[in-house]
């Protein structure tokens, strides 16, 4: 009934008909940039297609589906989301399709907030190497044998460049002075990169969704937390309002680090932070910087 049901709305929006057009080969419908990222690093060079319907700088958190997001998620043959409650008004549509569907996320232990999971683990390295474990899987259901040893390829030299990331990271963080290893940042998306790397979170103005708004109470809290501690320097983020964080930085009488860190999207394509590991390196280096440390250029292998 819910297949018949999409199908029906898809129709009404006069977005499919008699034309409509088959793949060539199997579709992959992602939730986000950094899915994204994972799905086409693992399939390249197999026929398969991944289609992500957010873009870069959209905000999961509060993104509403469009017209065309039916139409993708009618080809699809998987759709991979994150889970967790990341992606609330994908989720509503996802549940109409019959493609199989994938929350990468699920089955990966998280950090929780009043009872409530982070989604935001591809801050810990280690965790996003579990979740590509996952969309590895996922893939090889939908290919020959011939292909399904391209994806085993690509997953195995990914997950390699992925453990270096994750050992990378810690040494940069460890050249930020002692007393200036804290991290105040606009939302809390950060809490699994403070746990893995050592960087504890000051605090945030909002908590893990970014439909959340920060109250008078929570900036005078989190300005007298930053005076006391000697924080010299705050962070904004990409797909945030940057005026939050300044606005607590005026009454701290501290900065904002002018390169904003990604927290729920990859950059454009053409930028640094354009790919999944371009992105912990560009975050990674603005903390360091903007805290005081020095951050060795990545290089892999």
């Amino acid at each position: 009934m819910k297949q018949l049901l999409f199908w029906i709305g898809v129709w009404g929006l006069g977005l499919v008909g008699p034309s409509f057009a088959q793949s060539p080969g199997p579709v992959v419908v992602v939730s986000s940039t950094i899915l994204a990222d994972w799905a086409a690093t693992l399939s390249q060079g197999s026929p398969i297609r991944v289609v992500s319907l957010l873009q870069p700088g959209d905000d999961p958190h509060v993104y509403e589906p469009t017209p065309q997001d039916s139409r993708q998620l009618a080809e699809a043959d998987l759709i991979l989301t994150h889970g967790h409650h990341l992606e609330p008004g994908i989720l509503k549509m996802v549940r109409l399709s019959s493609a199989p569907h994938v929350a990468v996320g699920e089955g990966i232990p998280t950090v929780t907030d009043g009872g409530v999971p982070d989604p935001h683990l591809w801050g810990d390295v280690s965790r996003s190497q579990q979740m590509v474990e996952v969309i590895r899987q996922a893939l090889l259901n939908l290919v020959s044998p011939r292909e399904q040893a391209r994806i085993q390829e690509n997953a195995a030299a990914y997950q390699g460049q992925l453990q270096a990331l994750h050992e990378w990271i810690p040494r940069q963080i460890q050249t930020i002075p002692p007393a200036q290893r804290l991290l105040v940042t606009t939302h809390d998306a950060f809490q699994y990169y403070s746990r893995a790397y050592g960087i504890p979170v000051l605090g945030t103005l909002i908590g893990i969704s970014t439909e959340e708004q920060p109250s008078a109470q929570t900036v005078a809290t989190l300005v007298k937390a930053i005076r006391q501690a000697g924080v010299p320097t705050l962070f904004a983020e990409t797909t945030l309002n940057p005026a939050l964080i300044a606005t607590v930085a005026r009454e701290a009488r501290v900065q904002v680090w002018p390169t904003a860190l990604y927290s729920d999207s990859l950059g454009s394509p053409d930028s640094p932070a354009g790919t999944y590991v371009g992105m912990m390196v560009s975050n990674t280096c603005a903390i360091v910087t903007g805290l005081g440390g020095t951050c060795q250029p990545w290089q892999y292998p």
